[in-house]
């Protein structure tokens, strides 16, 4: 970190407490998984988990464009452009995933 604010800093807390629950739910599906339940089942609970983390992905995308790329672009120069190429990349990974 090169010592500024983080954009999410204000939601922090919500992360954590969404993390905490998906980190629950892949406990959740291990249990499934040890348990040997339906395959069907799992595959719900998997889907459900991969949508929960694509929601934190996408606040943490939003955080990040609307303090830290705004932020870089209205000081100009270089690092508005590195930030601009960094959150198209972000975002590339995304919809890869």
């Amino acid at each position: 970190m090169d010592g500024t604010t983080v954009g999410y800093i204000h939601r922090k807390d919500d992360y954590l407490k969404r993390l905490r629950r998906i980190e629950g739910q892949a406990r959740g599906l291990q249990r499934m998984v040890e348990e040997e339940q339906y395959c069907i089942d799992v595959l719900t609970q998997v889907s459900a988990m991969t949508k929960a983390l694509q929601s934190v992905a996408l606040g943490l995308l939003e955080e990040h464009m609307s303090h830290c790329l705004v932020q870089a672009v209205a000081a100009g120069g270089s690092e508005g452009d590195r930030k601009v190429k960094e959150a198209s990349e972000a975002v590339a990974r995304l919809v890869r995933s």
